[in-house]
């Protein structure tokens, strides 16, 4: 995530790879060319055109989070529920801040603001300037799938410390990063993971990437919309 600020936005995995290590996440594709969500095994890849098409196999990413998903932990939101309910909710059943959650919302949304970010071409500019012209749109009186992550802190700049979501409507025909939502009903499952695998580029760009910057937070929380 740290490279992404720096803009590195090519990497050398493709998601025929990222799928060989979980059937659930999130994350970008080459040259920022939109939001990465994954399903029960599927890589579905969201344009700034608005349009969602399972992603190429060959094609690759420079940042990816997936995981086998399996539910250690289910309720039910049956009462409208804003992003801060819903994460406080999350929140009072994990275990310890300090390990790695994964988070699966199903269920119909009275209003979902997203955000999906454009392909960008060389040379490249730093992830805060990019996603200044990102597509944003406000979805209402949809159903579909929230998935993504809650980070310990130490993660920062590996991957998005806190939560990081990104939604896909039940159709598969629109979605994007999640920045703001109110839900009507939902059920959510949460996987505990105590296991971190790190694969890092090897590309050029990335060997000379500047990845020790002071204002890390302060970045991550303004292109992701903390």
């Amino acid at each position: 995530m740290g490279a992404l600020l720096d803009g590195i936005y090519d990497g050398d995995m493709t998601i025929q790879e990222v799928l060989e290590h979980g059937d659930f996440g999130l994350g970008t594709f080459n040259q920022l060319d939109g939001e990465m969500v994954i399903l029960d095994g599927v890589c579905y890849q969201l344009h700034a055109d608005g349009t969602v098409n399972r992603a190429d196999l060959q094609a690759r990413t420079p940042f990816a989070a997936v995981t086998w998903f399996r539910a250690d932990h289910v309720f039910d939101l049956d009462a409208p529920t804003d992003r801060a309910g819903l994460t406080a909710a999350v929140d009072a059943r994990i275990e310890s801040a300090n390990l790695i959650y994964a988070v699966r919302i199903s269920g119909h949304f009275s209003r979902i603001h997203t955000r999906t970010v454009s392909r960008q071409t060389r040379p490249y500019r730093g992830f805060t300037e990019a996603t200044k012209n990102q597509s944003e749109t406000v979805l209402e009186d949809t159903s579909g799938v929230m998935a993504g992550f809650r980070m310990p802190d130490y993660e920062q700049g590996i991957s998005v410390a806190g939560y990081h979501l990104h939604f896909l409507d039940a159709a598969h025909a629109r979605g994007g990063h999640a920045l703001d939502f109110q839900i009507t009903a939902a059920r959510v499952e949460i996987s505990v993971r105590s296991d971190l695998h790190l694969s890092l580029p090897t590309t050029a760009e990335f060997l000379n990437a500047h990845l020790d910057r002071a204002d890390l937070d302060a970045d991550i929380g303004r292109t992701e919309g903390g």
